[in-house]
């Protein structure tokens, strides 16, 4: 299956290991193949010798070496593979996102979960690829069963709205099932938090001032701080706490 996802299937036991398989088959977007099994850590470790795969769903408690010990082991490759935990128990949630996991899903796994485990993986690995190839960065979006890849230069702003992440561009907006603050992580200085709820390309600011402020919460209706953003000419609020920042970035832009 070409450029599918590449998934190894980690888990001591045979029935969650079918039932992980049967679920990634049935993964409309990104394309997923399970592409080998272990049951333990060392045969983990084993058939990584030889093959490749893009990911691991990776059960905690096995005989032997645990998860965590074998992701431990395996962030120290030069190029490891991603990692979703999947276990029967919710105590290990920060010692697997300390390993930088993509996600962490809890027994008996729902299908939108994984689904959604798999499209984080699959928009990392678009990241990790453009950035070997030397290709400009891009935000991979799964919508409508497509893919989309968004080089990042043509991002402008990122909004959380309820559950989702809004992406805009000059030319449309997309969303995104994923957390802001993640999004942060990844973006790097290119782009700058000016609220709880926003992220703005420092390229795309073109004016600070005061505007009334419309749907943001507990401020909307009042008179606040807001950037105007290019070429779209929308205004998105700028909280108190962000104000300096953004002013700097302004100065330094030559934007007043």
């Amino acid at each position: 299956m070409a450029d599918a996802l590449r998934v190894l299937l980690v888990d001591d036991e045979e029935l969650a290991r079918m039932r992980l398989r049967s679920l990634v088959a049935e993964c409309p977007a990104p394309k997923a193949e399970v592409v080998g099994e272990a049951s333990n850590a060392a045969q983990a470790l084993a058939w990584l010798g030889p093959h490749e795969c893009d990911l691991l769903l990776l059960d905690i408690g096995m005989p032997g070496q645990d998860g965590i010990a074998l992701a431990t082991e395996l962030s120290r490759r030069e190029r490891p593979p991603a990692v979703v935990f999947v276990t029967a128990h919710d105590g290990r949630a920060l010692d697997a996102f300390e390993l930088n996991a993509v996600d962490y899903l809890t027994k008996p796994v729902r299908r939108e979960r994984l689904h959604e485990a798999l499209q984080r993986a699959a928009q990392r690995k678009a990241a990790y690829t453009s950035a070997a190839a030397g290709e400009p960065p891009v935000i991979v979006i799964t919508e409508l069963g497509r893919v989309v890849r968004v080089p990042l230069h043509e991002v402008l702003y990122l909004k959380a709205e309820l559950k989702y992440v809004t992406l805009r561009t000059a030319e449309r907006t997309h969303v995104l099932d994923e957390a802001l603050s993640e999004l942060e992580s990844r973006l790097g200085d290119a782009f700058l938090r000016v609220h709880r709820n926003a992220l703005v390309a420092r390229s795309a600011m073109r004016e600070l001032g005061h505007r009334a402020l419309v749907g943001d919460g507990d401020e909307e209706g009042a008179d606040g701080w807001a950037v105007r953003v290019a070429p779209v000419d929308e205004w998105l609020a700028v909280s108190r706490r962000q104000l300096a920042a953004v002013r700097d970035a302004m100065r330094e832009a030559g934007g007043g």
